[in-house]
């Protein structure tokens, strides 16, 4: 059985909350580009998912990112 969708490349960027949405547009349009440009799938058929996490929510070495100073 064949699927009947595209193979397509799927980007997935988790990032600490915080930027604007002017660098959030800039991110995924140079990342569809690198994409495009290193893979040759059209840029019609890349998907570029942004999670966002609060700093509460994220830590290194067991200190949470909201703490930080």
């Amino acid at each position: 059985q064949t699927c009947a969708l595209p193979i397509l490349p799927l980007v997935h960027i988790e990032l600490i909350e915080g930027r604007s949405e002017e660098q959030l547009k800039n991110l995924v349009k140079d990342v569809t580009d690198a994409v495009t440009k290193n893979t040759g799938a059209p840029a019609e058929h890349v998907h570029v998912v942004l999670s966002e996490m609060k700093k509460n929510r994220y830590s290194v070495a067991g200190v949470l990112k909201s703490e930080e100073k």
